[in-house]
C-alpha cells in the first residue's frame, strides 16, 4: 500500500494536484527528496515553514525529517498559518 501525500494551499498549484501516492520512502526526508526529483523547486517552496504531518502528527513532535514512513501512511503538507 503506497504512502498518500496530501498538499494544501499553494502547493496544490505547484504540484498540480491535491494528493499523490508514493510507492516507497523510508523517511520524511526521503519523501521530500523524491518530491524534489519529480517537481523541481519543491523544497524551495517549503522554505516558508510548511507544517508536515504524518498520520495527523506533526513531525516536529516525532523525529523531524527522520520520521519513518510505512506503507499506508498519510503525509499532509500545510502552509504556515497566517492572518490578522
Amino acid at each position: 500500500m503506497p504512502i498518500e501525500v496530501r498538499f494544501f494551499a499553494t502547493l496544490i498549484d505547484f504540484v498540480g494536484k491535491r494528493k499523490l501516492y508514493v510507492e516507497k520512502a523510508g523517511s520524511v526526508r526521503e519523501l521530500l527528496e523524491f518530491l524534489e526529483s519529480q517537481y523541481f523547486g519543491f523544497k524551495k517552496q517549503l522554505e516558508a515553514g510548511y507544517i508536515i504531518l504524518v498520520n495527523g502528527l506533526n513531525i516536529e513532535h516525532l523525529k523531524g525529517l527522520e520520521t519513518p514512513l510505512n506503507d499506508g501512511d498519510v503525509v499532509s503538507i500545510f502552509p504556515p498559518a497566517g492572518g490578522g
